[in-house]
């Protein structure tokens, strides 16, 4: 499955709340979410590389899944 970024998310794995939280983890993380989202839903739980917890927003779409946002714990 395609995964696309917004500029938003983009913009919030720079910001220090995300710190740890690598392109590779949302990816995955992203990935590993069964079935379909017809909505933006958020997902909580996921672990990146670095041992930091994070939840994702995502929705998906004709292109894809997009990623909305990341959320830093």
């Amino acid at each position: 499955m395609r995964v696309i970024f917004t500029a938003h998310g983009r913009k919030r794995l720079k910001e220090l709340r995300q710190e740890g939280i690598d392109v590779n983890d949302v990816v995955s993380a992203a990935r590993e979410i069964p079935g379909r989202v017809v909505i933006a839903t958020r997902f909580r739980g996921f672990l990146a590389s670095s041992g930091r917890a994070f939840d994702l927003v995502i929705k998906d779409v004709p292109a894809g899944r997009l990623i909305i946002t990341i959320i830093g714990k």
